[in-house]
């Protein structure tokens, strides 16, 4: 369904485990930033009130995912730790020219959202399907429902706003983009690296 290039190797969910408060401290943030991303695309693009609805319904529940993951933290007696540079993030929004037209930037912010969302919803699949931690496991398996819906909405609205045929020819250019960004980054004790 999600199209990635490259699959997480299942041993990675050892990685994670054995580091679970950096895995729980990052993947905190990401969900911060998934919900500030959300919010940043409405304010961009404040015109397209139907994906406004539904960005802020997102954004509401990065926020909600954001404290589900809090709480874990401080259950386990640990810290919420500084944000972290997500490079992945970083070098996906590398990845299409900035400028051009609205439009073009529109579809592009909604692709790479899209990836995002994905390979979070690939990453909550292994970590669910190969960790230890049973009650970690429940909770990512029940996260991985949620990021597959929003890179569907993602995906969908990117789909929406553009030429379908160019819309698909990006979307198939930067799931190979992403596979090499994977390659470099993809056995770190980070939710996307």
């Amino acid at each position: 369904m999600l199209g990635l290039k490259l699959p997480t190797d299942p041993r990675w969910a050892n990685i994670a485990e054995k580091n679970i408060e950096e895995i729980l401290t990052d993947h905190a943030w990401c969900e911060q930033k998934a919900a500030s991303n959300a919010i940043s695309i409405t304010i961009r693009y404040p015109d397209k009130s139907e994906l406004v609805t539904e960005l802020l319904e997102l954004a509401q529940e990065e926020l909600t995912h954001f404290q589900m993951v809090h709480e874990r933290i401080l259950a386990r007696g640990l810290e919420l730790g500084k944000p972290r540079k997500d490079e992945y993030v970083r070098q996906l929004m590398a990845y299409f020219p900035q400028g051009g037209k609205r439009e073009d930037r529109l579809v592009n912010d909604l692709l790479i959202s899209a990836m995002i969302e994905a390979r979070s919803c690939e990453r909550f699949k292994v970590l669910s399907d190969n960790i230890e931690d049973q009650e970690l496991a429940v909770f990512y398996r029940d996260l991985m429902v949620s990021e597959a819906n929003h890179y569907t909405l993602f995906l969908n609205y990117a789909r929406k706003y553009g030429d379908r045929k160019v819309v698909d020819q990006k979307w198939n250019a930067l799931l190979e983009f992403e596979a090499e960004i994977m390659s470099q980054l993809g056995t770190q004790e980070r939710i996307h690296g």
